[in-house]
């Protein structure tokens, strides 16, 4: 049996569409709606799904179990962030302890070890850096990958893709920051494993289904190339010429 949904209701968008209805719904109340799917899609034509037909109808069974007032229902998933966010440490703790790790913990709370090490160079910021790396949450549901055979492992649907290294700007804020500061520290041709907490993550907030809010992040990366930035030449200093003072001979009288 499903769960039900949270609608937060807002203005209607068309006449007798979904949002409409409703509005003219009680607490326990149970409702057979049709509406005509060329009001839902309206404005928003490009989101139509091919097998929904122009000139259709959608047909909806609903039921309002429960009906919240905006503070009641902030409060309620305050709750539930706190409760998952007190849970993140143990859950990364017991991680490590049944994998095993032997990791390495920064400042800032990012924990990584190295699975593949390279005596070559590391790169500064502001280096572009090709990044192979497959992202998992910490019960080990992959989300991303760069690596079409880790993808496809996963049952990763993504149509259409170029399978290669992540191009990324190291140090610029173009990337969360648990990747920002872990990739400064490895070696070109290097393979690492950034265990990275939420707040070096996507907090709060998650990142849409995928990733929850206050999720610890599994990433295997490979730093497969760097690209030093390219300074700019310095430009050669002038000096302005130096000016003698002269000194007018007195004519003796």
């Amino acid at each position: 049996m499903g769960h039900p949904i949270k609608i937060q209701v807002q203005a209607c968008e068309n006449a007798g569409d979904l949002m409409d209805v409703l509005t003219l719904l009680a607490e326990k109340d149970s409702a057979f709606v049709k509406v005509p799917s060329d009001s839902i899609f309206k404005t928003h034509e490009d989101q139509r799904p091919p097998f929904i037909a122009k000139g259709s109808n959608l047909l909806f069974t609903v039921k309002i179990v429960k009906i919240q007032s905006l503070q009641e229902a902030m409060a309620e998933r305050n709750a539930g962030l706190e409760k998952i966010k007190a849970n993140e440490i143990p859950t990364r703790d017991k991680y490590i302890a049944d994998n095993k790790l032997v990791v390495k913990t920064t400042p800032s709370g990012l924990k990584y070890f190295i699975t593949q090490p390279s005596v070559k160079h590391k790169p500064l910021t502001g280096d572009t850096l090709l990044v192979n790396y497959t992202g998992k949450t910490i019960d080990g549901k992959v989300f991303d990958s760069s690596v079409e055979a880790d993808a496809q492992k996963a049952g990763l649907n993504q149509p259409g893709r170029n399978y290669e290294p992540l191009q990324v700007i190291v140090g610029t804020g173009g990337v969360i920051k648990g990747w920002d500061e872990g990739l400064l520290l490895l070696n070109e041709g290097s393979k690492a494993e950034f265990i990275i907490p939420s707040d070096l993550g996507y907090g709060a907030d998650g990142a849409g289904s995928d990733i929850p809010a206050y999720s610890t992040l599994i990433f295997d990366v490979e730093l497969v190339k760097i690209k030093p930035i390219k300074h700019a030449p310095a430009k050669p200093v002038t000096k302005a010429p130096v000016k003698h003072k002269t000194t007018a001979a007195k004519k003796k009288s």
